[in-house]
């Protein structure tokens, strides 16, 4: 019982736990967006587009291909709505913050030991390196 709690008290388990609520809360953010700001600008300009009625019947069975077009049409502009206003600025300002940090050590060529830039020996087989 002790590992059990162990696994549920790791970080990765809370953050997984934490980024669904979030990402269940953000849902009807980008929803809302889509629909209320997003797909009027889209209907203004090339008129609204309903593929509902589109269907196939065979037999007695209708084929309603028409609703899984819009649920296609509706998950590309989410998507995109997310991709555009969340994953790119946050990629830019994720990769502003990161500090561009120089290397301090370098590979031994005998040994291939991690050793320092400057150093003209290698502390785990004193072979001589050239220092750079």
């Amino acid at each position: 019982m002790s590992g059990f709690k162990k696994f549920l008290m790791q970080g990765n388990v809370i953050d997984l736990a934490v980024a669904v609520v979030i990402g269940a809360a953000f849902n009807s953010i980008v929803q809302s967006f889509v629909k209320d700001l997003l797909t009027p600008l889209i209907s203004a300009f090339g008129g609204l587009p309903d593929f509902s009625s589109l269907r196939v019947t065979v037999g007695q069975s209708d084929f309603m291909y028409g609703n899984f077009i819009n649920a296609v049409v509706s998950f590309l502009i989410v998507a995109g709505v997310v991709y555009f206003l969340v994953v790119k600025p946050y990629a830019h300002v994720k990769d502003r913050l990161t500090a561009r940090v120089e290397a301090t050590t370098r590979d031994c060529p005998e040994c291939l030991s991690e050793i320092p830039k400057a150093a003209s020996r290698c502390a785990f087989c004193s072979a001589q390196v050239v220092t750079v």
